[in-house]
């Protein structure tokens, strides 16, 4: 980068000034983390618009680290936004209007320039494609009390029996974490995210009918739609959005299982994704491709660092939730006879990614509406068995 356009950058984009903030504590803004060495005072040159901070303290050697605190923030061009470190409560917290204004003043100036490192442009286009539905009207819908998301405000998260294995290690590490135990210590902050019932329950419904919207869940999902979203799909989008990352960067359990609903609601589908809501199928597709996309480069994924791992290898195990949900899903698109073009394209995509990432196997070839494995040798018995087996899980 040249002279002029580093300056033009400093100018324009929006910068962080983060004071007394302790050597080794870890800091992440979007898909960038670091560990905060002796000069540090903050970051420049952000791009406008929505992006995550979030960060864990740690011991002085830098080998122990307190759970992730994170909070959601909507940048304007060369705005600053100034936070300074409380040793006590080992955070981030708001300063006073005038000491806001002074320090921001001191940013423009440039007399904070050698202490504030620059945002990584290389990688601003990753966030972009985790964060495109997310808006700072969003941002101040869900978001909690006080703005931080962080698993000390989730302490009974898990409370009534964990409903998976990833979700029975998740609890497991809870447990072990420094996380303040008292209640009169601990305030449940949790953000405002969309109920999502995981049962459709109808008074005056016969149970045959009843069973059948619990199947293909399109009737809730467009319920959804227009009760929490006005009909607004990409309000929706940007809700799995901020939970992801509110789950990926900021170690929310809370987030994790907000995205694991969503995401269970929107497989559930059978009659949206072919006929009504194909586009917002499409778009859904794609969002979950760039975060399994980025959720599986696990050099750059900041859940193996801190105080709690989540995505523990239960998540991408071959029985876990979200496989069989895509594998339901992808008999779906790939049988039908009439399919949207642009969502059969981003289903074969994300069907592709799981298989070379994960080694995830899902039936390939089909004639005259028949899978087979690539390995098959075929045979009637065979072709029927798995017909049957097929049609089973797809209903289940």
């Amino acid at each position: 980068m040249d002279a002029d356009t580093a300056l033009e950058l400093v100018k324009k984009g929006a910068s962080l000034l983060f004071l007394d903030v302790p050597q080794h504590t870890l800091l992440g803004i979007d898909t960038q983390m670091f560990s905060v060495g002796p000069n540090f005072k903050g970051i420049k040159m952000i791009p406008p618009g929505p992006h995550f901070i979030y960060y864990s303290s740690s011991n002085r050697g830098g080998s122990e680290f307190s759970p992730m605190i994170g909070f959601f923030i909507d940048l304007n061009p060369s705005q600053v936004i100034v936070r300074k470190w409380d040793q006590q409560e080992e955070r981030l917290v708001k300063i006073s209007e005038e000491e806001e204004e002074r320090y921001s003043q001191g940013v423009k100036n440039m007399e904070f320039d050698k202490y504030l490192g620059p945002f990584t442009l290389s990688q601003y286009g990753e966030w972009k494609m985790l964060s495109n539905y997310i808006t700072k009207t969003l941002i101040e819908r869900i978001e909690p009390i006080g703005a931080e998301i962080t698993i000390i405000h989730e302490p009974d998260i898990f409370v009534n029996n964990p409903k998976t294995a990833m979700e029975e290690a998740l609890s497991e590490q809870l447990k072990n974490t420094k996380i303040q135990k008292s209640d009169d210590k601990i305030v449940k902050r949790g953000c405002y995210y969309t109920k999502i019932p995981r049962l459709i329950k109808q008074k005056g419904i016969l149970g045959q009918d009843l069973t059948s919207l619990n199947l293909d869940k399109t009737s809730l999902l467009e319920s959804i739609l227009i009760k929490e979203y006005g009909g607004m799909e990409d309000l929706l989008l940007g809700e799995l959005q901020f939970a992801f990352v509110a789950f990926l960067m900021g170690q929310s359990l809370e987030a994790f299982l907000q995205w694991k609903n969503f995401v269970n609601l929107l497989f559930g589908c059978t009659e949206a994704p072919l006929h009504t809501r194909s586009n917002l199928f499409t778009k859904f597709i794609k969002v979950l491709y760039y975060q399994l996309k980025y959720a599986f480069q696990k050099e750059n994924n900041v859940a193996t660092k801190g105080s709690i791992t989540l995505l523990d290898d239960s998540f991408l195990s071959s029985d876990s939730f979200l496989q069989h949900l895509c594998k339901e899903f992808f008999l779906l698109v790939l049988q039908a006879p009439f399919v949207d073009g642009d969502l059969l394209s981003w289903t074969r995509k994300l069907k592709e990614l799981l298989e070379s990432s994960l080694g995830w196997v899902f039936e390939h070839d089909t004639r005259d509406g028949i899978f087979y494995e690539e390995d098959d040798e075929v045979s009637t018995v065979y072709c029927l068995l798995c017909t049957v087996y097929c049609v089973t899980n797809l209903f289940l």
